[in-house]
């Protein structure tokens, strides 16, 4: 005997959606809730604070505006880059190798940005004006300042850690609260 839905049956599958262009996750952490997202082609787009549903919607408004306006929550698309920061928040690791798009960067910025991830280690340090001089713009130490506000890769491109000559923390989008316990991790884990 047949059930009497059978005929039915392919009516009541869930839809299969298509991919989208960018999938992105909300993320708790240690040093505040973030927003990581990824192309289609896995290269992570945005590792941003978002601190509420409103930062949330400006994170997204900005990569649907630059990126694709196809942003899916998917967390499994976002599993390595996960990994990858939680393992980093916990010590484990050093450095984070997930593939980057610097796509919501402008070229300033992308200047600033490369160069501060290929000359500015774990554990180091650098001032805003020590950066601006290795990134071919001199004097520019304000300008470095605001690039790195708008990091759309934040800890992934290390922004923390460049600090005002003067001493102190500086600015930092996640606060300073999560800028200390970056900054303390770094230095904690280098004296291992």
């Amino acid at each position: 005997m047949t059930h009497p839905l059978s005929a039915f049956a392919p009516a009541v599958t869930p839809p299969r959606l298509p991919a989208s262009d960018v999938s992105y996750v909300v993320e708790d952490s240690p040093v505040g809730r973030l927003l990581l997202a990824v192309t289609a082609d896995g290269a992570l787009v945005t590792s941003v604070y978002a601190a509420d549903a409103r930062a949330e919607d400006v994170a997204l408004q900005k990569v649907a505006d630059a990126v694709s306006p196809r942003v899916l929550r998917h967390p499994a698309a976002l599993d390595e880059a996960r990994r990858q920061l939680a393992a980093y928040l916990d010590g484990r690791t050093r450095t984070m190798t997930h593939r980057l798009d610097l796509s919501l960067a402008g070229a300033f910025q992308r200047d600033v940005l490369t160069t501060l991830v290929a000359g500015v280690g774990y554990g180091q340090r650098t001032t805003y004006g020590d950066l601006a001089e290795a990134a071919s713009h001199p004097g520019a130490s304000r300008a470095v300042g605001s690039a790195l506000g708008r990091n759309p890769l934040c800890l992934f491109v290390p922004c923390h850690r460049v600090v005002p000559a003067g001493g102190g923390l500086g600015g930092y989008a996640g606060g300073p609260g999560a800028k200390a316990y970056l900054l303390d991790l770094e230095a904690r884990a280098a004296t291992r």
